[in-house]
């Protein structure tokens, strides 16, 4: 057996070996070899069984090339002659050519890398399903709310024989059958109206929140936020293993004025190393986004910046791998309100957060919330009144989705 042979064949084996190990793998790390390619998990077991096949014919390819027949194999080509195919070979030493010596792992290698960047370069940009372009169209005709248009009712009939749609309809007829939420001291309606923790009483609120007026005119407003590993419940009777600020999903809402000096006195009582970041303006040392900025278990960290800019923002860990610590509950809401604030006086004003939570660690999500909870305001209605001005601060934080 010549080198190239046995280059060949060790390529071969080693792809053989790769593609096994790669169908095995979590999907966050299949995610990382194949660029950050945002492609279904079951497909990562398709590439993984390509790359398995790729390595076999290569190493059929090293067997066969001296053998007798292989040797007086011809490549096919077709000729319609007299109203039927006549097969004709031609020498495929002619062929050999193109796949001679060094040549074969460079053509592997660059067919392999070309289809990781296209899987990557076709899932960027993820259409909207059909079922959301049917809604979209049944919307049309469905504006008023006793509406009687033909077109509405023959839409939602058509999208009623849709597999996902019907699931999620006798999903939302189970929810009482199923049961109730435990009290677990997290209540999704309270969160709607809770921030700088509002919702308790002082003697308890100043453990975890003060304000201070400074010298120069400025207020101060401290936190003190803690992560820590904690089950929730995040469907009547589901829990989840969460990592969590202060013991809830989402985290205590931070709210302050433009121009505000916040302090966050932060504590990790997880068992993993954790970090607050803030979607606005600081300096790099207050980012908690480097590895240098993590704050390992048992560890203490003060955060401290003005609030700016205005407008709803986001917070969340920002240790690594970030995926899993978004998507084990690590993540709030932080508004910033104007300094001078010309915007309409609201009635009422709303927090919400659209999350998810991958149950079985799949890398796909199985229960969608808003503020955790899944169907918890189909069980409890938002209440407000006719003609009321209502401000929804929103944020979507769910992982693993476009």
């Amino acid at each position: 057996m010549g080198l190239y042979q046995k280059l060949i064949r060790a390529i071969s084996l080693m792809l053989v070996v790769f593609g096994i190990i790669f169908s095995l793998l979590p999907h966050e790390i299949h995610e990382l070899l194949t660029f950050g390619a945002n492609i279904p998990h079951f497909l990562h077991f398709v590439i993984g069984f390509i790359i398995i096949g790729t390595g076999l014919a290569c190493i059929g390819y090293s067997i066969c090339r001296k053998s007798s027949i292989f040797e007086h194999l011809k490549t096919t080509w077709f000729s319609l002659k007299q109203g039927a195919f006549r097969i004709q070979f031609l020498q495929f030493e002619k062929t050999r050519i193109i796949l001679n010596k060094s040549k074969i792992p460079l053509v592997i290698l660059i067919i392999l890398i070309s289809g990781f960047l296209f899987l990557k370069d076709f899932s960027k940009d993820v259409e909207a399903s059909p079922e959301f372009d049917k809604l979209k169209e049944a919307a049309k005709h469905c504006t008023n709310p006793v509406a009687t248009d033909p077109q509405c009712l023959e839409y939602f009939s058509e999208m009623q024989k849709n597999s996902h749609f019907n699931a999620q309809k006798i999903a939302q007829e189970k929810i009482g059958v199923v049961g109730k939420y435990d009290d677990d001291g997290f209540n999704p309606t309270n969160y709607l109206t809770t921030w700088n923790f509002n919702n308790l009483p002082k003697d308890e609120r100043d453990k975890y929140y003060r304000e201070t007026k400074l010298q120069d005119g400025k207020t101060l407003r401290e936190y003190w936020i803690y992560a820590e590993d904690k089950e929730i419940e995040i469907a009547p009777g589901v829990y989840f293993p969460a990592w969590t600020y202060n013991g809830q999903v989402p985290a205590p809402t931070i709210r302050a004025t433009e121009g505000d000096l916040i302090r966050i006195h932060f504590q990790n009582k997880g068992t993993k190393p954790h970090t607050m970041h803030f979607h606005g303006f600081h300096t790099s040392k207050m980012d908690g986004a480097m590895i240098g900025d993590f704050v390992y278990p048992g560890q203490n960290f003060t955060y401290e910046f003005e609030a700016d800019p205005f407008g709803v923002h986001l917070f969340h860990c920002h240790s690594v791998p970030l995926k899993q610590h978004i998507s084990k509950g690590l993540y709030g809401a932080y508004i910033v309100d104007p300094r001078n604030d010309t915007r309409p006086k609201t009635d009422k004003e709303l927090v919400m957060i659209m999350n998810a939570f991958d149950t079985n660690l799949d890398g796909e999500n199985e229960v969608y919330a808003v503020n955790t909870k899944a169907f918890y305001y189909a069980l409890n209605p938002i209440k407000v009144k006719k003609d009321e001005l209502i401000r929804i601060y929103l944020i979507n934080i769910v992982e693993f989705d476009p």
